[in-house]
This record gives C-alpha cells, structure tokens and sequence, in this order.
C-alpha cells in the first residue's frame, strides 16, 4: 500500500514539475549574482565585493564566517574586500551559496516550515562536520565540503512544498516520512542539476546512503557518509545501526571506523563552531 502511494506520489510530483505547477527551488538572487562574478575569468574582489556590500546580513554573515575557525583568520578582519581576499573568490562564492540557501527552508504552513527547518538545521550539521573532516583528513576543498553537506537533502524541498501545496501528505507523518527517504534522492539530482551545480556535488545526493560504493579514491560523498553516519551513532535512528568497520569511505578518509577520531574534543568543538557560524546569530 505504501510503495503504491509513494510511486503515486513521485509520478505526481514530477508531472508537476514537468507542467511547471509545482516549481523545483531556485537559488537565491545573491547566490546567482556571485556565481556569475565567479565565473567570468575577467572578475576581480573588487566586482564581488561591490555586490556583497549591497547585502548587509550576507556580508555580516560572511564577516562572522571569515573570523571563525572555519577560515582561521590570523588577525580579526573587518572588511568584505579583505573578507574576500582571505578567503578566494571560489570560496566566498560558495560560502554566500551556502549562507544564501537557508532562506529556502522557509514555509507558510506551520507543519511544513518546521519540517524544512530541521532540515537545515541537519544540513548544517552535517556540512559543518564535512568541511571540518575535509579540512584535518583529506586534500578534498573545504568549501565544497560544506556545499555538499548542505545540498545533500536538497531533494526533500520539493517533496515539502508538494506537501503543501497538495494537502494530502500534511495530516499522514508516516506517509510523508515514506515519501522523503524514498524520493529525496532522485529529486535531489533533478534540483542540483537545474542549479548546474558540478558532478561531484550532484553526485553527494545520489550516492550518500549507497555504503557499498567503492571509488579509488576519497571524494564529496566519503564524507557526507562519514559525517552523516556519525551524526546518528548512539541513536535509535535506523542509520545507527550500520557498522561502520564495513563502511568503506571510513577507510578512504584514512579514519578509525569506530570513530574515536572523532570525538576528540577539539575536532567537535570545531565543528560546533563552524555551525553556529552558518546559522544567523541571534
């Protein structure tokens, strides 16, 4: 009966989408605007920072960013022209990405805006862990650790904003439930791809729960894994329950599949640090 349901619901959603009635999430405009500096090899700081400075909260988000361990700034820096000499211009473009996507955790039925809300919040502690690993284990950029920790659920926005648009997922928790882990995925990669986001990334939300996969080498998705699988340890989440010795992205990171790595205190400060950085500051 469910798997009926589910199939229903994802022939549905994606008839939607086709007939452009229900509209896959786009990226906000500052995120648009700075990809496209980005991506003109004659853009200089000067270019992004003009638009930066236009946008008062993302440019005190970027300011709270670049001053906290994600970056590690020797002195403190108050200024997006030097924010983003700091950081590069690739890395300032994915970080305002990143910042800008909360604002698409949002809805107007109470039921649905909590959902997308613990979304995010789960988002970021993911990417927070990825970028931190990325960072001490691997040669994999930080930054687009930390976009790929973000996106890596993206799938569940449509499948939400179905929900609410339809009414008929609201009042049936489990069916709801049912329809985000059986659809996020695939959804994902249609969300990702119409951003035009890089393979490695689209490939995070394809792959994340599929623990068998065996690359050659450590990428994107070795670290969700490993970052997702350890937000759950100690759970009663269905996740909780893998072995990790048999998990081969453990490995591929060069970490201890018990994760004691881990838990050592200074890498879970930091990674407490660098998610409160990407949530506004209250």
């Amino acid at each position: 009966m469910a798997g009926n349901v589910i199939e229903n619901t994802q022939l549905e959603i994606e008839g939607l989408i086709e007939r452009d009635e229900l509209v896959l999430p786009t990226l906000p405009e500052i995120a648009l605007k700075v990809r496209d500096i980005a991506e003109d090899e004659n853009a200089s700081i000067q270019d992004l920072s003009r638009v930066l400075v236009k946008d008062p909260a993302m440019s005190a988000r970027l300011l709270r960013v670049v001053n906290s361990p994600m970056v590690r700034s020797a002195v403190p820096i108050t200024d997006i022209s030097t924010a983003i000499s700091r950081m590069g211009i690739d890395f300032t473009t994915n970080l305002v990405v990143s910042i800008a996507m909360e604002q698409m955790f949002q809805a107007t039925n109470e039921i649905i805006d909590k959902r997308m809300r613990a979304c995010w919040s789960h988002a970021t502690e993911i990417a927070a862990s990825a970028q931190v690993l990325a960072r001490h284990f691997t040669s994999l950029p930080p930054d687009q650790a930390l976009l790929a920790g973000l996106v890596h659920q993206i799938g569940t926005l449509p499948i939400l904003a179905y929900a609410e648009q339809s009414g008929s997922l609201l009042q049936d928790a489990k069916t709801l439930d049912h329809a985000i882990r059986a659809l996020h995925q695939p959804l994902g990669e249609k969300v990702l791809s119409s951003w035009d986001f890089p393979d490695d990334i689209i490939n995070v939300t394809r792959d994340y729960l599929n623990f068998d996969r065996a690359p050659d080498v450590a990428d994107l998705t070795d670290l969700i894994q490993v970052a997702t699988l350890q937000s759950h340890a100690g759970t009663t989440h269905p996740l909780a329950e893998i072995d990790t010795a048999t998990v081969g992205a453990f490995v591929r990171l060069g970490l201890a599949a018990d994760t004691e790595t881990l838990e050592l205190e200074v890498i879970a400060e930091e990674q407490a640090e660098t998610q409160a950085a990407l949530l506004p500051s209250m």
